[in-house]
């Protein structure tokens, strides 16, 4: 969505080179590994600084070994169930819970992604104990969720809207600050009664570290005008996504924290990477 815009503003080619396995690690080493002059970029998300506490064995930090350029959206996640437990709100799960530890479960594509993470700080934040079940990629997970053979899972909102709009799946809040307008009458899990949750995903772009400060400022320029075209946000909402422009140091800011809270939830969960 972005790269050709922005190979034409800083007129050099723009290459989309997708580096899978690790989750995320291999393409994000090779970044850090690049020159630093501006000719490789890495796009990710914020399962960045969560790696950072999964994986401590990493060859580098993105605290440290990255620059942030800027944030160019968010995503927000759905608490979805399936329609059989009865279950309305994201508090009705919350006191279901509480009222038989480890007798309801939750999908997710697998240990250390958002979606196990977004649940696991619920259940730290509601105090209350789901069983997970781990699977190898969202289509299995969310089939046995669809199919009743699991009770609960984090979305993103384009993969559930669907299943929602045609009754498989019943939505029980947004783990965002604010509800969602494509959902405008669903609550926030603050205001479902489950916990001041918010789980929402940031996706933005980051240079090898020592790249220089001006070579940051002008790709950040050149986003923020790319990001205000509105074919760019309407290909970024179609994707559940929507976009966000900020400063380099705001972006750096959001990272840091980030790391931090993840980081203390992965400590007190004693979560670790497959």
């Amino acid at each position: 969505t972005i790269g050709p815009q922005l190979s034409e503003r800083m007129g050099r080619p723009v290459m989309v080179d997708n580096r899978p396995g690790a989750s995320g690690n291999i393409g994000t080493e090779n970044v850090v590994r690049a020159a630093p002059d501006g000719s490789t970029l890495l796009v990710s998300v914020n399962t960045l600084v969560m790696n950072r506490s999964l994986y401590p064995n990493l060859s580098f930090d993105p605290l440290r070994d990255l620059v942030p350029v800027a944030r160019t959206s968010w995503g927000q996640l759905l608490l979805v169930t399936h329609p059989r437990t009865g279950f309305t709100s994201a508090g009705d799960l919350v006191t279901a819970a509480k009222q038989s530890p480890g007798k309801l479960n939750y999908a997710s594509p697998g240990v250390g992604t958002p979606h196990h993470l977004s649940m696991e700080l619920l259940k730290n934040t509601a105090g209350v104990f789901l069983t997970h079940i781990p699977y190898r990629g969202t289509g299995p997970a969310v089939a046995d969720l669809i199919g009743g053979q699991v009770d609960a899972m984090f979305l993103p909102i384009h993969v559930a809207l669907p299943q929602v709009q045609a009754g498989r799946l019943v939505a029980l809040g947004i783990g965002s600050d604010k509800r969602h307008p494509l959902l405008p009458a669903l609550p926030t899990l603050a205001e479902a009664r489950a916990g001041n949750v918010n789980v929402d995903m940031w996706y933005g772009i980051f240079a090898p570290k020592d790249t220089p400060p001006e070579l940051v400022s002008r790709l950040n320029a050149e986003l923020k005008d790319i990001l205000a075209s509105e074919a760019v946000k309407k290909a970024f909402q179609t994707q559940g996504m929507d976009p966000s422009h900020s400063t380099p140091q705001e972006f750096a800011e959001l990272v840091r924290r980030d790391a931090q809270r993840w980081a203390e939830l992965i400590r007190v969960q004693n979560i670790k990477a497959e």
